[in-house]
């Protein structure tokens, strides 16, 4: 039997661990730094098709219309006078029961425990060390060791594992960018369809509501230019210090209507880290999820890459196959390339370039062709 060792139980660390339930050959097990999981309600992730595709190999589909919700469109705004610029139908990329979906991060993430054993998630284990004996791994928790045959490593964007297989030569950087989560009342939204996403576009500033269930309980998330200096990157307390807080939400208050601000309950902040360089680890060490590549977040692809690049893994693994960085870096390398775009296009400010951008909106949304080349090899291949 060969161990397996998943450091990190994330989205992608959790589906990894679901594939190899069952399989005799495996023993898998995820070492979590944190003493639980606090799963908490959570904020909202959207799931593209060749995300629910895979999760519906658990019975994902069978969760209720209270947990989830399959919007039809994706409308396009200005921020500036809540005009509706046009429209993109996402759910021509969806069949009869695999559709982009929308819900909680908490259900997603209790629905791949819950279908886990008791003992697969090991807490309370903050990793040390990584070292090679025999083609062997060994890891040290608190001076404790641990050896596997395979080491998976799906712990965030700042992973501890990543870094200390890079002698901390592949840290992430910052994208002049915060993110800003929160939830709002439907009442509050005026002139929407709430059977969509509506996406809003303004000057170094976008943001996205989208409801969450059937109940229309709305997820929003808004992405905000702003530069921090290299202390402030380096603070990780930064953005619960009410001094920051309150510098973005009067930034956020000139950007978006009142109604909508003063509608805005349990706002976090998050500063956005993406990766500049894969790095490629030591034979049998795996990097998937964020540790893997953290995207800028224009797509809305952070969970769906997270859930194929582990079955990706997956296949790999089992089959015993050697070209799992060369074939996962090719798709990562085009959906970065297209996040980056879009979140430039997004947040234009010359009016010139916000009129020609609103122009080829209009069209490029109602070109097939040009969806099926640029959207559907993302949502669908």
């Amino acid at each position: 039997m060969k161990k397996i060792a998943i450091i990190g139980a994330g989205i992608s660390g959790l589906f990894i661990a679901n594939l190899f339930k069952g399989n005799k050959d495996y023993q898998v097990t995820i070492y979590e730094k944190k003493t639980s999981l606090e799963i908490g309600e959570g904020y909202g992730i959207q799931l593209s098709v060749n995300s629910v595709k895979l999760l519906n190999k658990f019975g994902f589909s069978s969760l209720s219309d209270k947990e989830k919700f399959n919007p039809k469109k994706i409308d396009f705004y200005q921020i500036k006078n809540s005009k509706k610029i046009c429209d993109l139908n996402i759910s021509e990329f969806n069949s009869d029961d695999c559709k982009y979906t929308t819900l909680k991060r908490s259900k997603l993430l209790q629905f791949l425990i819950n279908r886990l054993d008791k003992n697969t998630i090991q807490f309370n284990c903050s990793l040390d060390n990584i070292e090679y004996s025999n083609d062997l791994i060994n890891l040290t928790f608190d001076k404790e060791k641990i050896t596997c045959d395979h080491l998976v490593i799906s712990d965030g964007v700042f992973s501890k594992g990543k870094s200390l297989i890079s002698n901390n030569n592949s840290e992430p950087i910052y994208n002049n960018t915060i993110a800003v989560r929160a939830s709002v009342s439907k009442e509050s939204l005026d002139n929407i369809n709430e059977e969509n996403v509506s996406l809003f576009l303004g000057s170094d500033f976008h943001y996205v509501l989208y409801p969450l269930n059937n109940d229309k309980n709305f997820n929003f998330i808004g992405i905000l230019k702003n530069k921090l200096n290299s202390d402030q990157q380096k603070n990780h307390n930064l953005c619960n210090e009410s001094t920051f807080i309150e510098s973005i939400k009067e930034k956020l208050s000139e950007k978006i209507s009142s109604k909508v601000f003063q509608s805005l309950e349990d706002i976090k902040l998050f500063p956005v880290f993406v990766s500049k360089n894969p790095f490629i680890p030591p034979k049998n060490i795996y990097l998937v999820g964020d540790a893997f590549f953290a995207f800028s977040p224009s797509f809305a692809q952070g969970a769906s890459q997270s859930i194929e690049g582990a079955n990706q893994l997956h296949e790999v693994i089992i089959n015993q196959k050697n070209d799992f960085y060369n074939s996962r870096l090719e798709r990562v390398k085009m959906i970065n390339r297209r996040s980056d775009f879009n979140q430039f296009a997004f947040h234009l400010s010359n009016p010139m370039m916000i009129f020609f951008r609103n122009i080829f909106l209009k069209l490029l949304t109602k070109n097939k062709k040009f969806l099926q080349s640029y959207l559907g090899k993302i949502y669908k291949d």
